[in-house]
């Protein structure tokens, strides 16, 4: 009576189906590049906020310096008082339209590499499932050959 060895059975089915480790490379590779693209968004962002808030600030303080220079007539310092609060408002609406257009342009170029993302990954997940499907195809094929061989024996 022949005994079935089920272990090396198992051996010969399992190194039939390959694992190949290339898609898992690949999606860290990805992910890799899809961080450093929205890192260097982010940071052009906080670079071009802070380069506008610094001139904000100079702006601010160039006027400031105007409205407390010492006048002739009180009404002067109404005066300056006024023009300061006028131009003041002027400045903050021309600076936060500039906020807002820099919000815009992060929100756009985020928008852009997360639909090239999601259609690299779509590509991608295609490719190893079709892949995978024919790895799998062909193991499972061999496995069959294996076994029908270590039953006849």
């Amino acid at each position: 009576m022949a005994s079935t060895d089920y272990t090396q059975m198992m051996k010969d089915m399992m190194s039939n189906f390959p694992m190949d480790t290339s898609s898992f490379e690949s999606l860290a590779k990805s992910q890799a590049a899809l961080a450093e693209k929205m890192s260097a968004v982010a940071i052009e962002a906080a670079q071009k906020s802070t380069d506008l808030s610094a001139k904000w600030m100079q702006d601010t303080l160039s006027k400031l310096s105007n409205m407390t220079t010492a006048k002739a007539e009180p009404a002067d310092y109404a005066k300056a008082m006024t023009d300061f609060v006028s131009s003041s408002a002027e400045s903050t609406a021309e600076h936060m339209a500039a906020f807002a257009d820099i919000a815009k342009r992060v929100q756009t170029e985020t928008l852009e590499l997360m639909l090239a993302a999601g259609k690299d990954m779509s590509e991608d997940m295609t490719a190893a499932a079709r892949k995978a499907t024919n790895d799998f195809a062909a193991a499972a094929k061999n496995g069959a050959q294996v076994t029908s061989t270590s039953t006849n024996v």
